[in-house]
């Protein structure tokens, strides 16, 4: 019964709305679609909206579902609802049953470029399903061709066109734009990262170089010399087991490479020589297992897809690269995201916004994921996203 006499908050204390019923949360990345029943006593006046609240954040809707954002993954909730008319807002009411958001394995893709130039945005798959890319937040600038890594909680992006010093990080627990994370010692484009749970490193790009940088993820500030690659060279991929990092292929400044380097990543110092790729590579991209590492694609110096290849080495072993199976179309410069069982790889050139992915234990050609969302991915023109693996579940990550 609407609260004629002494309502809950109405502006002269009547006709306030009785609450609604029935509130239920379905939860998502970060977010809750809280549903429920609008009460069939209003008042004397129509119900002109409602609010939905979790914990302390809240959304307002003039219907069922309404969407709570900004919520922590792997945190239990619970949601109230009230309902409003022109003389106030109804008491809560009851509370839904408790729900969790959850993001599943999260993966990121930062940065890349459209045919309007650079572009900042960041998009999200769960490693673990398929379907396409959503929203996330942005980078603080516009940039392709960045390192990026991560540890189980936090994504890091270094680096980029134009030869940016600029690193940021984001949360993985939640949705949102990033955050000024230090700088790089070197300005440079062309990197690729790779990290274990709490390290980062990135060979420092620039048009040939052989500086590979560190910094500890979960303390902001610069990064710091970590030691030099075999062989200078940009546009290598990467990817990395909780002990070893690689380093594979690239551009020397006047050839593609397929030398492969590795490193221990808890340590400092120089790389030291792998073994060889199964042909030479530029601007692949890596993804990994804990014991398995996975290269895919070319870039030509002039700016097509030039290879479909994937090969895969054993990490903990060296030696040389072995066939894994063929992208379902020449293609480079692809974003790569991973967790201990798939690796996924996203746009490209070729002008696509597809997203595939692969079983890394096993070997064979690329499955249809889904899709990177149009807005990013242009449409217009030709489609760079950054070679790097972000995520929470990835090989480096015990």
């Amino acid at each position: 019964m609407a609260r004629r006499n002494g309502g809950f908050i109405g502006t002269d204390g009547l006709d306030a709305p009785d609450p609604p019923t029935g509130v239920t949360g379905t939860a998502d990345f970060g977010s809750a679609s809280i549903a429920f029943t609008a009460p069939t006593d209003t008042g004397t006046s129509a119900i002109t909206g409602f609010v939905a609240q979790v914990g302390g954040l809240g959304t307002a809707g003039t219907s069922s579902p309404l969407v709570v954002t900004g919520l922590t993954n792997g945190t239990a909730a619970t949601a109230v609802v009230r309902a409003i008319n022109a003389y106030g807002t109804s008491a809560p009411s009851d509370a839904s049953a408790s729900f969790t958001p959850s993001g599943g394995d999260v993966g990121l893709f930062m940065g890349g470029s459209d045919a309007q130039g650079h572009i900042p945005n960041i998009n999200r798959i769960n490693i673990a399903s398929t379907g396409n890319a959503a929203d996330y937040g942005d980078l603080t600038v516009s940039r392709q061709l960045s390192a990026q890594f991560s540890s189980a909680t936090r994504g890091v992006c270094a680096g980029g066109n134009e030869d940016q010093n600029v690193i940021d990080f984001v949360s993985l627990t939640s949705a949102g734009n990033a955050t000024d994370f230090g700088d790089c010692a070197t300005a440079s484009r062309y990197n690729s990262g790779l990290s274990n749970a709490t390290r980062g490193v990135f060979s420092a790009g620039n048009f040939t170089s052989n500086v590979i940088q560190y910094v500890t993820i979960a303390n902001a500030g610069n990064s710091t010399d970590f030691g030099d690659l075999t062989v200078a060279r940009r546009q290598t991929g990467s990817a990395s087991s909780t002990t070893r990092g690689l380093f594979s292929g690239g551009y020397t400044g006047s050839a593609e490479s397929n030398v492969m380097d590795y490193i221990t990543i808890a340590s400092t110092g120089d790389a030291t020589d792998f073994g060889n790729l199964t042909i030479t590579m530029r601007g692949n991209v890596g993804v990994a297992s804990s014991t398995r590492a996975v290269f895919a694609g070319d870039e030509a110096q002039d700016g097509s897809g030039t290879s479909n290849v994937i090969s895969y080495v054993t990490i903990a072993n060296t030696g040389n690269a072995a066939d894994f199976g063929d992208l379902s179309a020449n293609r480079g410069s692809m974003g790569g995201a991973s967790n201990k069982t798939r690796g996924v790889f996203a746009g490209g050139s070729g002008n696509t916004p597809d997203i595939k992915y692969i079983t890394i234990a096993s070997t064979g050609n690329v499955v249809d994921f889904g899709d990177l969302p149009e807005t990013t991915a242009g449409n217009t023109g030709m489609t760079f996203m950054p070679n790097g693996s972000c995520g929470t579940a990835h090989g480096g990550i015990g």
